[in-house]
Protein backbone atom coordinates (compact mmCIF):
# COMPACT_ATOMS: atom_id res chain seq x y z
CA UNK A 1 0.00 0.00 0.00
CA UNK A 2 2.78 2.42 1.13
CA UNK A 3 4.53 1.46 -1.87
CA UNK A 4 1.62 2.68 -4.33
CA UNK A 5 1.34 5.38 -3.04
CA UNK A 6 4.49 6.51 -3.11
CA UNK A 7 4.27 5.80 -6.93
CA UNK A 8 1.03 7.26 -6.98
CA UNK A 9 2.37 10.61 -5.50
CA UNK A 10 5.76 10.59 -7.67
CA UNK A 11 3.45 10.28 -10.53
CA UNK A 12 1.43 13.02 -9.89
CA UNK A 13 4.35 15.49 -9.48
CA UNK A 14 6.34 14.34 -12.65
CA UNK A 15 3.57 14.67 -14.74
CA UNK A 16 2.97 18.55 -12.84
CA UNK A 17 7.17 19.24 -13.84
CA UNK A 18 7.48 17.34 -16.83
CA UNK A 19 4.38 19.51 -18.85
CA UNK A 20 6.03 22.67 -19.00
CA UNK A 21 9.57 21.04 -19.73
CA UNK A 22 7.72 19.24 -22.69
CA UNK A 23 6.16 22.84 -23.95
CA UNK A 24 9.54 24.09 -23.78
CA UNK A 25 11.39 21.30 -25.69
CA UNK A 26 9.06 21.35 -28.64
CA UNK A 27 9.35 25.31 -28.82
CA UNK A 28 13.37 25.13 -29.03
CA UNK A 29 12.93 22.17 -31.56
CA UNK A 30 10.51 24.57 -33.47
CA UNK A 31 13.21 27.27 -33.79
CA UNK A 32 16.26 24.70 -34.45
CA UNK A 33 14.19 23.51 -37.54
CA UNK A 34 13.56 27.28 -38.36
CA UNK A 35 17.10 27.79 -38.25
CA UNK A 36 16.65 29.74 -34.94
CA UNK A 37 18.44 29.73 -31.79
CA UNK A 38 15.02 29.64 -29.91
CA UNK A 39 14.42 30.82 -25.68
CA UNK A 40 15.79 28.28 -23.34
CA UNK A 41 14.54 24.82 -22.50
CA UNK A 42 13.70 26.15 -19.33
CA UNK A 43 11.72 29.44 -20.62
CA UNK A 44 8.16 27.98 -19.59
CA UNK A 45 9.27 27.49 -15.93
CA UNK A 46 10.22 31.16 -15.33
CA UNK A 47 7.14 32.56 -17.72
CA UNK A 48 5.12 30.92 -14.82
CA UNK A 49 7.13 32.01 -12.22
CA UNK A 50 6.65 35.89 -13.79
CA UNK A 51 3.12 35.34 -13.92
CA UNK A 52 2.39 34.13 -10.77
CA UNK A 53 4.40 37.35 -8.74
CA UNK A 54 2.49 39.58 -11.04
CA UNK A 55 -0.71 41.65 -9.62
CA UNK A 56 -4.11 39.77 -10.80
CA UNK A 57 -6.26 42.29 -12.97
CA UNK A 58 -9.81 41.50 -13.04
CA UNK A 59 -12.86 43.38 -14.94
CA UNK A 60 -15.22 45.07 -13.11
CA UNK A 61 -17.99 42.77 -14.55
CA UNK A 62 -16.30 39.71 -14.01
CA UNK A 63 -18.27 37.29 -11.42
CA UNK A 64 -17.11 34.85 -9.01
CA UNK A 65 -16.58 32.33 -11.56
CA UNK A 66 -14.11 34.43 -13.54
CA UNK A 67 -12.03 33.83 -10.23
CA UNK A 68 -12.79 30.57 -9.53
CA UNK A 69 -12.48 28.73 -13.57
CA UNK A 70 -8.48 28.72 -13.18
CA UNK A 71 -8.27 26.90 -10.40
CA UNK A 72 -11.09 24.51 -11.35
CA UNK A 73 -9.45 24.24 -14.78
CA UNK A 74 -6.04 23.46 -13.07
CA UNK A 75 -7.53 20.63 -10.57
CA UNK A 76 -9.67 18.86 -13.22
CA UNK A 77 -6.51 18.60 -15.65
CA UNK A 78 -4.11 17.42 -13.17
CA UNK A 79 -6.35 14.94 -11.95
CA UNK A 80 -6.72 13.46 -15.44
CA UNK A 81 -3.11 13.65 -16.05
CA UNK A 82 -2.15 12.08 -12.50
CA UNK A 83 -4.92 9.20 -13.53
CA UNK A 84 -2.74 8.20 -16.92
CA UNK A 85 -0.21 6.00 -16.26
CA UNK A 86 2.97 7.25 -17.49
CA UNK A 87 6.18 4.97 -16.03
CA UNK A 88 4.21 2.37 -14.15
CA UNK A 89 0.83 0.35 -13.85
CA UNK A 90 1.13 0.11 -10.06
CA UNK A 91 -0.91 3.35 -8.93
CA UNK A 92 -3.13 3.22 -5.96
CA UNK A 93 -5.63 5.27 -7.96
CA UNK A 94 -5.45 3.00 -10.82
CA UNK A 95 -9.31 1.67 -10.66
CA UNK A 96 -10.31 5.11 -11.54
CA UNK A 97 -7.93 5.32 -14.22
CA UNK A 98 -10.67 5.34 -16.90
CA UNK A 99 -10.74 6.37 -20.05
CA UNK A 100 -14.28 7.41 -19.79
CA UNK A 101 -13.81 9.59 -16.49
CA UNK A 102 -10.24 10.93 -17.72
CA UNK A 103 -12.39 12.31 -20.79
CA UNK A 104 -15.22 13.68 -18.63
CA UNK A 105 -12.70 15.55 -16.75
CA UNK A 106 -10.89 17.27 -19.81
CA UNK A 107 -14.80 18.15 -20.88
CA UNK A 108 -15.39 19.37 -17.18
CA UNK A 109 -12.28 21.69 -17.90
CA UNK A 110 -12.92 22.92 -21.15
CA UNK A 111 -16.53 23.79 -20.34
CA UNK A 112 -15.25 26.07 -17.49
CA UNK A 113 -13.41 27.66 -19.87
CA UNK A 114 -15.47 28.18 -22.15
CA UNK A 115 -17.68 29.84 -19.89
CA UNK A 116 -14.80 32.01 -18.33
CA UNK A 117 -13.89 33.20 -21.70
CA UNK A 118 -17.69 34.53 -22.26
CA UNK A 119 -18.19 36.07 -18.17
CA UNK A 120 -16.73 39.44 -18.83
CA UNK A 121 -18.35 39.67 -22.11
CA UNK A 122 -16.19 40.54 -24.28
CA UNK A 123 -16.06 40.43 -28.40
CA UNK A 124 -12.79 38.10 -28.47
CA UNK A 125 -13.68 35.99 -25.35
CA UNK A 126 -17.51 34.89 -26.77
CA UNK A 127 -15.45 33.84 -30.39
CA UNK A 128 -13.05 31.98 -28.97
CA UNK A 129 -15.53 30.20 -26.38
CA UNK A 130 -17.83 29.43 -29.34
CA UNK A 131 -15.39 28.44 -31.74
CA UNK A 132 -13.92 25.80 -28.99
CA UNK A 133 -17.40 24.67 -28.72
CA UNK A 134 -18.11 24.13 -32.29
CA UNK A 135 -14.60 21.58 -32.11
CA UNK A 136 -15.71 20.14 -29.07
CA UNK A 137 -18.85 19.21 -30.45
CA UNK A 138 -16.94 16.97 -33.16
CA UNK A 139 -13.63 15.73 -30.98
CA UNK A 140 -15.66 14.51 -28.25
CA UNK A 141 -18.05 12.17 -30.22
CA UNK A 142 -14.32 11.43 -32.48
CA UNK A 143 -12.93 10.52 -28.93
CA UNK A 144 -15.92 8.33 -27.76
CA UNK A 145 -15.18 6.77 -30.81
CA UNK A 146 -11.73 5.83 -30.68
CA UNK A 147 -12.38 4.68 -26.97
CA UNK A 148 -15.42 2.81 -27.66
CA UNK A 149 -13.01 0.81 -30.34
CA UNK A 150 -9.83 0.07 -28.47
CA UNK A 151 -12.68 -1.03 -25.68
CA UNK A 152 -14.05 -3.40 -27.28
CA UNK A 153 -10.47 -4.89 -28.31
CA UNK A 154 -8.93 -4.72 -24.96
CA UNK A 155 -12.32 -5.75 -23.14
CA UNK A 156 -12.07 -2.90 -20.67
CA UNK A 157 -11.64 1.08 -20.34
CA UNK A 158 -9.21 1.10 -17.51
CA UNK A 159 -5.89 2.08 -19.09
CA UNK A 160 -3.66 -0.54 -16.48
CA UNK A 161 -5.28 -3.18 -18.37
CA UNK A 162 -5.30 -1.91 -21.83
CA UNK A 163 -1.83 -1.14 -21.68
CA UNK A 164 -0.76 -4.94 -20.86
CA UNK A 165 -3.12 -6.07 -23.13
CA UNK A 166 -1.78 -4.08 -26.00
CA UNK A 167 1.57 -4.95 -24.60
CA UNK A 168 1.41 -9.01 -24.30
CA UNK A 169 -1.84 -9.93 -26.41
CA UNK A 170 -2.73 -7.28 -28.83
CA UNK A 171 -0.24 -8.01 -31.86
CA UNK A 172 -1.04 -5.91 -34.84
CA UNK A 173 -4.30 -4.92 -35.38
CA UNK A 174 -5.87 -2.42 -38.47
CA UNK A 175 -8.33 -0.89 -35.93
CA UNK A 176 -5.33 0.26 -33.04
CA UNK A 177 -3.19 1.88 -36.01
CA UNK A 178 -6.67 3.77 -37.09
CA UNK A 179 -7.66 5.14 -33.49
CA UNK A 180 -4.29 5.83 -32.95
CA UNK A 181 -4.51 8.23 -35.79
CA UNK A 182 -8.18 9.62 -35.31
CA UNK A 183 -6.66 9.98 -31.89
CA UNK A 184 -3.50 11.82 -32.77
CA UNK A 185 -6.11 14.29 -34.86
CA UNK A 186 -8.16 14.95 -32.03
CA UNK A 187 -5.07 15.49 -29.59
CA UNK A 188 -3.89 18.44 -32.37
CA UNK A 189 -7.51 19.78 -31.98
CA UNK A 190 -7.88 19.05 -28.23
CA UNK A 191 -4.55 21.40 -27.48
CA UNK A 192 -5.11 23.96 -30.19
CA UNK A 193 -1.90 23.31 -32.29
CA UNK A 194 -1.18 24.08 -35.83
CA UNK A 195 -3.14 23.48 -38.19
CA UNK A 196 -5.96 23.84 -35.56
CA UNK A 197 -4.71 27.23 -34.00
CA UNK A 198 -1.73 28.62 -33.69
CA UNK A 199 -0.70 28.49 -29.77
CA UNK A 200 1.41 31.79 -30.33
CA UNK A 201 -0.72 34.05 -32.52
CA UNK A 202 -2.25 37.34 -30.72
CA UNK A 203 -4.16 38.02 -34.03
CA UNK A 204 -7.74 38.31 -33.07
CA UNK A 205 -9.63 36.79 -36.18
CA UNK A 206 -7.79 33.28 -35.77
CA UNK A 207 -7.51 33.13 -31.98
CA UNK A 208 -9.38 30.42 -30.54
CA UNK A 209 -8.17 29.44 -27.20
CA UNK A 210 -5.98 32.73 -26.76
CA UNK A 211 -9.08 34.61 -27.26
CA UNK A 212 -10.64 33.02 -24.13
CA UNK A 213 -7.99 33.95 -22.03
CA UNK A 214 -7.38 37.61 -22.85
CA UNK A 215 -8.69 39.10 -20.19
CA UNK A 216 -6.90 37.26 -17.24
CA UNK A 217 -3.44 37.94 -15.84
CA UNK A 218 -1.50 37.44 -12.87
CA UNK A 219 -1.77 34.15 -11.21
CA UNK A 220 -4.80 33.63 -12.35
CA UNK A 221 -3.27 33.43 -16.22
CA UNK A 222 -0.36 31.23 -14.72
CA UNK A 223 -2.84 28.39 -13.67
CA UNK A 224 -4.46 28.59 -17.07
CA UNK A 225 -0.83 28.39 -18.96
CA UNK A 226 -0.46 25.23 -16.83
CA UNK A 227 -3.16 23.32 -17.49
CA UNK A 228 -3.19 23.83 -21.34
CA UNK A 229 0.66 22.57 -20.72
CA UNK A 230 -0.82 19.91 -18.35
CA UNK A 231 -3.56 19.03 -20.90
CA UNK A 232 -0.79 18.48 -23.72
CA UNK A 233 1.09 16.52 -21.49
CA UNK A 234 -2.45 14.03 -20.88
CA UNK A 235 -2.93 13.57 -24.57
CA UNK A 236 0.88 12.46 -25.24
CA UNK A 237 0.36 9.83 -22.19
CA UNK A 238 -2.18 8.79 -23.15
CA UNK A 239 -0.92 8.27 -27.02
CA UNK A 240 2.05 6.39 -25.29
CA UNK A 241 -0.06 3.99 -22.79
CA UNK A 242 -2.36 2.74 -25.19
CA UNK A 243 -0.87 2.30 -28.11
CA UNK A 244 3.25 2.46 -27.22
CA UNK A 245 2.93 0.91 -23.33
CA UNK A 246 6.13 -0.87 -23.77
CA UNK A 247 8.55 -0.10 -21.25
CA UNK A 248 5.47 0.19 -18.35
CA UNK A 249 6.64 -1.27 -14.92
CA UNK A 250 4.05 -3.64 -14.11
CA UNK A 251 2.12 -3.87 -10.92
CA UNK A 252 5.04 -5.27 -7.67
CA UNK A 253 8.10 -4.51 -10.11
CA UNK A 254 11.22 -3.10 -8.21
CA UNK A 255 12.99 -0.14 -8.13
CA UNK A 256 15.05 -0.95 -11.76
CA UNK A 257 11.82 -1.62 -13.29
CA UNK A 258 10.45 1.70 -12.59
CA UNK A 259 13.61 3.34 -13.18
CA UNK A 260 13.63 2.17 -17.06
CA UNK A 261 9.82 2.70 -16.79
CA UNK A 262 11.05 6.02 -16.15
CA UNK A 263 13.46 6.42 -18.84
CA UNK A 264 10.84 5.33 -21.44
CA UNK A 265 8.73 7.63 -20.62
CA UNK A 266 10.81 10.44 -21.28
CA UNK A 267 12.08 8.96 -24.30
CA UNK A 268 8.19 9.29 -25.34
CA UNK A 269 8.02 12.51 -24.49
CA UNK A 270 11.19 13.46 -26.54
CA UNK A 271 10.03 11.52 -29.56
CA UNK A 272 6.29 13.22 -29.49
CA UNK A 273 7.31 16.31 -28.98
CA UNK A 274 10.24 16.53 -31.62
CA UNK A 275 7.19 14.89 -34.30
CA UNK A 276 5.14 17.70 -33.42
CA UNK A 277 7.63 20.33 -33.70
CA UNK A 278 7.68 19.09 -37.14
CA UNK A 279 4.65 18.79 -38.25
CA UNK A 280 4.03 22.03 -36.53
CA UNK A 281 7.11 23.37 -39.06
CA UNK A 282 5.51 21.53 -42.30
CA UNK A 283 2.15 22.48 -41.89
CA UNK A 284 0.48 25.96 -42.56
CA UNK A 285 -2.65 26.71 -40.15
CA UNK A 286 -5.84 26.41 -41.85
CA UNK A 287 -8.90 28.47 -42.10
CA UNK A 288 -11.54 28.16 -39.64
CA UNK A 289 -14.40 26.76 -41.30
CA UNK A 290 -12.07 24.23 -42.51
CA UNK A 291 -10.94 22.44 -39.24
CA UNK A 292 -14.90 20.49 -38.99
CA UNK A 293 -13.32 18.68 -42.09
CA UNK A 294 -10.36 17.85 -40.17
CA UNK A 295 -11.69 16.67 -37.05
CA UNK A 296 -14.44 15.01 -39.18
CA UNK A 297 -11.29 12.36 -40.26
CA UNK A 298 -10.75 11.31 -36.90
CA UNK A 299 -14.94 10.56 -35.90
CA UNK A 300 -14.69 8.57 -39.76
CA UNK A 301 -11.27 6.55 -38.30
CA UNK A 302 -13.51 5.76 -35.20
CA UNK A 303 -16.12 5.18 -36.38
CA UNK A 304 -14.00 2.79 -39.34
CA UNK A 305 -11.98 1.03 -36.38
CA UNK A 306 -15.38 0.05 -34.83
CA UNK A 307 -16.78 -1.43 -37.98
CA UNK A 308 -13.78 -3.06 -38.22
CA UNK A 309 -13.39 -4.43 -35.30
CA UNK A 310 -17.01 -5.72 -35.46
CA UNK A 311 -16.18 -7.84 -38.98
CA UNK A 312 -13.06 -9.45 -37.61
CA UNK A 313 -15.58 -11.12 -34.66
CA UNK A 314 -17.52 -12.00 -37.14
CA UNK A 315 -15.72 -13.34 -39.67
Amino acid sequence: MLEQLSIQMVQMFLVLLAAPLLTGFIRKVKARLLRRRGPPLLQPYRDLIKLARKEVVVADSASWLFRAAPYLIFAATWVAAALVPTFGTGLMFSWSADLIAIIALLGSARFFLALAGMDVGTSFGGLGSSREMMFATLAEPALIMIVFSVALIAGTTQLSYIAAFVMYAAGLRVSLVLGLVGLVIVAITENARIPVDNPATHLELTMVHEAMVLEYSGRHLAMIELSSQLKLIVYVSLIACIFFPWGLAPVGAGLNAHVLGFAAYAGKLAAAGAMLALFETTVAKMRVFRVPDFIGVALMLGLLATLLRFMSESL
